[in-house]
């Protein structure tokens, strides 16, 4: 669950992890010009972006309140036994539609853990209580083992082997962050709040990367540079549905919330510059 921010008393912009995915698989089908490499192998990869966080669903159907805010728990604060749960169970489903989409779906748990493989200063095992670390220490071999595993089983595929070089397996990790954290940038932060931002590491190729930038322009319009997608000006858009906290006191039920509540749009525009 993802829980925009709003101005003062405003309600919240409440998204399930599907939808934040579903506007990081936009970015991944719009990426790609003279300058920057388009996802390959593309179905492959397409599917694991746009299912990477596909273990948050059953934890979305029915989430949990934090008291602190009194409405669901937004992502990185979700409870410890649920948000380890959540990394185990995406690579565990994205595995199911092919090894490939396993290991991506796996490095990308394991990377949020710590720092995104060096390209984050955000380290969320950091954040995991003592009394709680075992829980994430778990999770995490257990990724380890599992992109050991697929590897070698990759590496009987001649096709597959291609993939899982280093230069190759690294642009397509790389790739899912860019989409993944820019997507974030638009999920979390409420229009109004939206600053200059930069996003390090956005490979141009396998050997070469670039520091995309991101400036409001207002309107719901953004200059991008180097600009890394195929069509310009894109418009991409994406959903969620309007909450409002719980009174003190109160118990919600925020899945039967989430179904009553109308499903809303937020778009933006983005053009080179």
């Amino acid at each position: 669950m993802m829980i925009q921010t709003a101005p003062e008393g405003a309600p919240r912009f409440a998204m399930l992890m599907d939808e934040h995915t579903a506007l990081a698989a936009q970015f991944a089908r719009a990426f790609g010009n003279d300058r920057f490499e388009p996802v390959a192998p593309k179905d492959i990869v397409l599917y694991i972006i746009e299912n990477h966080d596909k273990g948050w669903a059953g934890y979305d159907a029915a989430p949990g309140t934090d008291p602190k805010t009194r409405l669901p728990y937004n992502l990185v604060d979700t409870p410890p036994e649920d948000i380890t749960r959540t990394s185990a169970a995406s690579p565990a489903f994205n595995e199911k539609r092919h090894p490939y989409c396993g290991l991506l779906s796996s490095m990308h748990s394991w990377g949020l853990y710590n720092g995104r493989y060096g390209l984050s200063d955000k380290v969320l095992i950091d954040s995991i209580p003592p009394e709680q670390r075992h829980l994430a220490d778990r999770m995490l071999e257990g990724e380890l083992q599992r992109q050991e595993r697929l590897k070698t089983e990759l590496d009987r595929d001649p096709e597959a082997r291609a993939w899982i070089e280093p230069g190759h397996l690294f642009q397509n990790y790389k790739q899912l962050q860019f989409f993944d954290t820019f997507a974030l940038y638009f999920n979390r932060t409420h229009e109004g709040a939206r600053t200059e931002a930069s996003f390090p590491a956005v490979p141009m190729t396998a050997q070469e990367d670039a520091t995309v930038t991101i400036r409001p322009l207002g309107n719901g319009t953004y200059a991008v540079a180097p600009f890394p997608f195929a069509a310009h000006p894109a418009r991409f858009e994406f959903q969620g549905r309007y909450l409002t906290p719980a009174a003190p006191g109160e118990t919600k039920d925020w899945g039967a919330e989430l179904q009553r509540a109308p499903v809303r749009t937020q778009a933006f525009t983005l053009i080179p510059g």
